[in-house]
């Protein structure tokens, strides 16, 4: 019985005991992440096969740098914004709407076939992610449990992280056998499932 109870013990100390929004941020992440996973790293063969105006493996290097750049540029300012409005209203959101506008990225991508249009979506999605990425950020930092920082910071990108390897190898199935617009579809919704799970932490937040 000695090893079944520090078994649960171990594990209550790194979720069960976790405050209700640290705990569904986690979850939230887990799922949208998860959800991106499915096609991230077939990203740049299904732009290969999409993109026909130029060559798309140039088209392909040049849009993840727009993303990066666009992102990199844009996150310092919202986050400064994000800071200076009291409360944490606006922090949920803009980390609820524009985790929802993410989800929705994977859909542009099916109409896309210049390089163009492949520059536009993904300067929209680095604008997205460098508002929301704060947001989570801020939210997370302060509901995280007083003596647990590591361990909960630990947790999230350890589970995330198990979470995006496991759909990656799910989602080169689902491609092979489906087609990619229906991994895109499928992973639209998961990750806008993602995002609905962070309702529940709204009642919690700090209104100033």
């Amino acid at each position: 019985m000695q090893p079944a109870q520090k078994n649960v013990h171990w594990w209550n100390s790194l979720f069960s005991d976790m405050n209700g929004v640290i705990r569904f941020l986690i979850v939230s992440d887990i799922v949208f992440q998860g959800a991106i996973g499915l096609f991230g790293p077939l990203f740049a063969l299904y732009i290969v096969s999409s993109i026909t105006d130029t060559d798309p493996i140039t088209a392909t290097g040049i849009a993840s740098s727009i993303y990066l750049i666009i992102k990199s540029i844009a996150q310092i300012p919202a986050a400064w914004i994000i800071d200076k409005i009291p409360g944490e209203r606006d922090d949920f959101f803009i980390l609820f709407w524009g985790t929802l506008a993410a989800a929705l990225i994977p859909l542009a991508y099916l109409h896309i076939n210049t390089a163009l249009q492949l520059y536009v979506v993904q300067a929209v999605y680095g604008l997205i992610t460098a508002v929301t990425f704060p947001s989570y950020m801020a939210i997370f930092t302060r509901h995280i449990d007083h003596g647990k920082e590591g361990t909960e910071w630990g947790v999230y990108y350890t589970l995330v992280d198990i979470a995006t390897a496991a759909t990656a190898a799910i989602g080169g199935t689902i491609a092979a056998v489906y087609g990619f617009k229906t991994l895109l579809i499928i992973s639209t919704s998961f990750s806008a499932i993602g995002a609905l799970l962070l309702i529940p932490i709204r009642p919690y937040l700090r209104k100033r």
